[in-house]
């Protein structure tokens, strides 16, 4: 089994001992991305809305750098700090993947790294 780590400055850096993605048999698995700006790793805003984007431009530049795009995604995980904000996530998330329907599971957590609102991760296939 071949082990691909994918890592890119066009995402924030990781905050602990992990990979941005790993790539294993055709199989890419992306962290869970927070809506860090990469150049600054800081917060994009306060608002719902900018956070799930700038969490799935995130997860696009990992896509990007590991050579697959958001049609290839199989399933999202994602994580938010108030189901009241479920709405406002999935207008941004459609824009993103809405053509592609990946398998989903969405939740509310307790807490998220750095107290963001919002965290996704990816399964993507070739």
């Amino acid at each position: 089994m071949a082990k691909r780590i994918i890592n890119t400055p066009k995402a924030p850096a990781a905050l602990g001992p992990y990979s941005q993605a790993i790539e294993v048999n055709g199989t890419l698995y992306i962290s869970g991305q927070i809506p860090f700006v990469p150049e600054t790793m800081t917060l994009v805003s306060d608002d719902v809305k900018a956070q799930t984007r700038q969490s799935l431009e995130n997860l696009k530049a990992i896509l990007d750098e590991a050579g697959y795009t958001f049609n290839d995604v199989v399933k999202a995980s994602c994580f938010i700090k108030d189901m009241n904000d479920f709405a406002a996530v999935n207008e941004v998330y459609a824009e993103y993947l809405g053509e592609a329907k990946p398998a989903r599971a969405c939740v509310e957590v307790a807490r998220l790294p750095k107290d963001v609102k919002v965290e996704i991760e990816l399964i993507a296939v070739k």
